[in-house]
């Protein structure tokens, strides 16, 4: 059986779900916890359709973000550990280069007598 519910009852949400898109100076940890919110109040339900909407929309929205975040941050890791691999790789070469050639001559085995 289906109830319509009057306005008294439904929850306050603005009219735009999405009332603060991602921006480029967001960090990973604010736009998950917007992320986590949005996840909360779509499982909390008591939404319209059109509220459910939006909000899943802003989710996506919010998601793709922290997927782009956590890449950048990969990148920047393989990044770091390839110039430590080459750095170590650099010295290595450099080491060899100023290896002595021949063996030095060895210390005679008795003092010469005077």
């Amino acid at each position: 059986m289906f109830m319509s519910r009057t306005a008294a009852s439904r929850p306050k949400y603005p009219a735009n779900m999405a009332s603060k898109q991602p921006s480029k100076d967001e960090g990973f940890e604010i736009l998950y916890g917007r992320l986590e919110e949005a996840v909360t109040k779509l499982e909390q339900g008591g939404l319209t359709l059109e509220e459910s909407l939006t909000m899943y929309e802003e989710g996506m929205d919010l998601a793709r973000r922290c997927q782009e975040l956590l890449q950048n941050a990969e990148l920047r890791i393989t990044r770091l550990q390839e110039s430590f691999t080459n750095g170590l790789s650099a010295i290595r070469e450099e080491v060899t280069a100023y290896a002595p050639e021949s063996e030095p001559p060895s210390a005679p085995d008795e003092l010469p007598l005077e």
